[in-house]
């Protein structure tokens, strides 16, 4: 059993929240985690048709005749119960009564999360970090603020690839080959398509979301353009739209919006879509370990989409508490990622899928620096080199290392 960062805000939120909800994909070990974490209370799972039964056909009565503290498990298969746990928590807020795992992102389901208000932390849990796997606890999100980074960090090829195929779900470690990992992603998916699409939206999701999905692998780290998607897909940008939520809610896939000083024109600007998981990404790609080790570089798309997950997990558990974004001019300059915390100071992430920097490689993160000097705090050029470089007081470059 592997810690996970998350673990200890978990533990503060039940001392005093009346409700916790650890939210996130499925199998990324939420079940696993709530009941290591709190052995003591009932557990309950709404994947067992008898609870399932039970809560939808009396939700109230259900919530009313739990005594002591619980553990409900997979909360979105019956979102009547939201409204029920409300109704209890007002007659007896005590903290730590309920904990709740979900497999649906409640942040974009409004009336599920508003009915508990005031009342509920919620708390995300992505598939395994690469510092949680070497057992490291790290806050990478305060690292890129504060920049002291190491004077190198190991970076072994053959390795990285290993994490890039495997992603972070973590059944997927145990599986050696590339056989054993498409099978498993591919029963994974088409659990989420014949199940969660149908009970969440009440549509057949095995009609067109496989070939959407592999639309958006094809397209994985790249602007969100809808009108190319529905011409590719054949999907008409209205069920696009509503399909792009619904991969959304289940945590399949992830916008990233665009940074501006101005927040009515970051409104305005296309978003990056990545999905959540790039080990996801690239079996829906066809890339397996071998054929990579093989190639002489690495697909650029998969690892801006591994900075990408691994960036949102510490995000999860930093102390700093930012905002994820990317940077793009109408004329093309770009900077891959944007940490923007509280105070507006800003941090840009460059990827670079190479062992070799230039100076021309941080035209970019130059450009984010004029653009707002008063807010630009430092800028990192993450690659697969070994040894950081700093090529000026606020731009530095970066071993993809810092992550393991």
């Amino acid at each position: 059993m592997l810690d996970r960062q998350i673990q200890t805000l978990i533990l503060e939120a039940l001392e005093d929240s009346p409700v916790v909800l650890i939210n996130g994909a499925r199998q990324t070990g939420k079940s696993t985690l709530a009941q290591r974490l709190s052995p003591e209370r009932r557990y309950l799972t709404l994947d067992d048709p008898a609870v399932f039964a039970a809560a939808k056909s009396d939700p109230f009565g259900f919530i009313a005749n739990q005594t002591g503290k619980i553990c409900l498990d997979e909360i979105q298969r019956a979102p009547e119960l939201f409204l029920a746990i409300k109704a209890e928590v007002d007659k007896n807020r005590v903290a730590g009564r309920f904990l709740l795992t979900g497999s649906t992102n409640v942040l974009l389901l409004p009336q599920m999360a508003d009915s508990l208000a005031g009342r509920m932390e919620i708390i995300e849990l992505w598939p395994l970090s690469q510092s949680e796997l070497q057992g490291r606890t790290i806050d990478l999100i305060t690292l890129f603020y504060d920049g002291n980074f190491q004077n190198s960090y190991r970076f072994e090829r053959n390795e990285f690839i290993t994490s890039l195929v495997n992603g972070g779900f973590p059944e997927v470690r145990t599986r050696a080959s590339d056989r054993r990992r498409e099978a498993w992603f591919d029963s994974y998916l088409l659990t989420i398509l014949q199940r969660d699409v149908r009970d969440l939206a009440n549509i057949d999701g095995l009609t067109e979301l496989p070939k959407l999905m592999q639309l958006l692998a094809a397209r994985n780290g790249s602007l969100l353009n809808m009108a190319e998607l529905s011409r590719s897909s054949g999907i008409a940008q209205t069920t696009l739209k509503r399909y792009l939520t619904l991969l959304e809610t289940l945590f399949l896939v992830r916008r990233v919006p665009a940074w501006a000083s101005n927040l009515g024109t970051r409104l305005q600007k296309s978003p990056k879509l990545f999905l959540s998981d790039y080990g996801m990404a690239a079996h829906l790609q066809g890339l397996g370990a071998a054929a990579m080790q093989n190639k002489h570089g690495l697909p650029g798309d998969l690892v801006e989409g591994f900075v990408h997950a691994e960036l949102a997990k510490h995000q999860t558990w930093s102390s700093l508490r930012t905002h994820l974004m990317h940077y793009r001019t109408t004329t093309g300059v770009e900077v891959d990622f944007v940490l923007e915390n509280r105070q507006q100071a800003l941090v840009g992430v460059e990827v670079k899928a190479a062992a070799t920097v230039v100076g021309k490689d941080f035209n970019g993160l130059r450009h984010l620096r004029d653009t707002a000097p008063k807010q630009f705090k430092r800028g990192i050029l993450l690659y697969t080199g070994e040894q950081t470089i700093q090529f000026d007081e606020q731009l530095v470059a970066v071993p993809m290392g810092v992550f393991f």
